[in-house]
């Protein structure tokens, strides 16, 4: 076995191109020689290596010098949580679409070796697309009218099914109440970059949608007051602040001002 390592030369390369043969077609008696020789030599490497040392370090390993992308020796090596960037998992509010195989399904027979089968992974694989958009959208629907040159009737294409009767739909609404009353972007300012993408929505459309839909949660609004004013606790802060200019009465002996806040 010692002479016919010697008389066979041997690379990486060399042996990945003999493994990606066999997957085609039976090897030759040379190429299994090689393969044998491959790995025998590992397997008395592996085995001089269990009572000397860890089988990590058989293989030698190249050594960073400083100065040559070495990472600082900083005590203990930290990990590293993915450089900042959010995992698809994060999304939790995009809207997921699910691609089937176009041409395999689970259970089909394998295509690469025809010996196995295929089976759906737990994991699929994931890529995440963000694109911009208007924070309120329209949709115009067309739909289809036929006239009947004979009797004038017209047909006219049914609705799709799901829009609704209302022009604004209730999420419409909610997201212009988060967008005023969430984060202060004014109607006035909504309107402007509505009108921008090409959707009409006027500040008093949106006042009268916000308007109409307190309505339906007055009730429960009203509901958490009283259940807030029947609290034991009340609390109140009396918080210095700097005036800059104020007129006082001549009668006024006060030197201070305080702000009074009640909770």
């Amino acid at each position: 076995m010692k002479r016919s390592r010697q008389s066979v030369e041997i690379d990486i390369g060399e042996l990945h191109r003999v493994l990606e043969r066999a997957r085609q077609e039976p090897i030759d008696e040379a190429d299994y020689r090689k393969l044998k020789i491959a790995l025998d030599v590992l397997n008395e490497r592996l085995t001089r290596s269990r009572t000397t040392e860890k089988t990590r370090a058989v293989v030698a390993q190249p050594e960073l010098t400083a100065g040559a992308g070495a990472p600082p020796d900083n005590g203990e090596r930290r990990t590293s949580k993915g450089h900042g960037r959010n995992s698809a998992s994060a999304y939790t509010g995009a809207r997921k679409v699910v691609i089937h195989h176009a041409n395999l399904a689970s259970g089909d027979a394998c295509p690469e070796c025809d010996r196995g089968r295929v089976y759906t992974q737990r994991q699929p694989k994931t890529l995440v697309r963000v694109v911009g958009q208007a924070p309120v959208e329209a949709t115009v629907y067309e739909m289809e009218r036929l006239r009947c040159n004979a009797c004038g009737q017209v047909f006219t294409a049914e609705e799709p099914e799901g829009i609704g009767p209302d022009k604004y739909d209730a999420t419409a609404t909610a997201m212009i109440a988060q967008l005023k009353y969430g984060t202060g972007v004014p109607f006035t300012r909504l309107e402007r970059t509505e009108g921008q993408v090409g959707i009409p929505l006027p500040a008093a459309t949106q006042w009268e949608l916000v308007e109409q839909a307190a309505a339906v949660l007055k009730p429960a609004f009203d509901q958490l007051i009283w259940q807030a004013a029947q609290g034991e606790v009340l609390l109140n802060d009396d918080t210095g602040m700097r005036i800059l200019q104020l007129a006082r009465e001549p009668s006024d002996k006060r030197t201070g001002i305080f702000t009074s806040g009640i909770v």
